[in-house]
């Protein structure tokens, strides 16, 4: 297990917008992470109290940012590469909102193509082995460096 420490610096969002608290597993095409982000008050994602389930494309995103950046750290990079989240796709959100989800979220992820202009990744949220959200996401990396 790596807690966020290990990896958070690695990836660009900050503060309360980490939305991953560790990585569960990880190898060359898959990653398991946790995420308790919904239980915070500061929750960035916040509106009235209440997280909308289409947040949970963001948190499968974050997912895919922290695999990146491990496999980027585990090839010697010291720089992450800047990433653009481009496409969402065949998105199914199974709630509306995450009210009433009292405990972590297991969030998975899984590299369906990566080259030195981005990657494509397949993303599930479940909560106690029920999908909460599923998709696919696009990045591009602008700057082009390696995969």
């Amino acid at each position: 297990m790596l807690d966020k420490t290990d990896w958070a610096h690695l990836i660009p969002h900050a503060g309360a917008m980490v939305l991953l608290d560790a990585v569960l597993a990880c190898d060359a095409t898959h990653i398991h992470a946790l995420s308790e982000a919904h239980l915070r008050a500061d929750h960035p994602l916040r509106r009235d109290g209440r997280i909308h389930a289409v947040h949970l494309c963001e948190v499968g995103a974050q997912a895919m940012a922290v695999h990146g950046a491990l496999l980027a750290r585990d090839r010697g990079e010291t720089a992450p590469r800047p990433g653009l989240l481009v496409a969402l796709r065949d998105v199914v959100l199974h709630v509306d909102t995450l009210d009433g989800i009292a405990d972590a979220l297991d969030v998975h992820a899984e590299c369906l193509l990566a080259d030195a202009g981005g990657a494509q990744y397949a993303f599930r949220v479940e909560h106690r082995g029920r999908i909460l959200a599923a998709g696919r996401a696009a990045v591009i990396h602008p700057s082009g460096g390696s995969a």
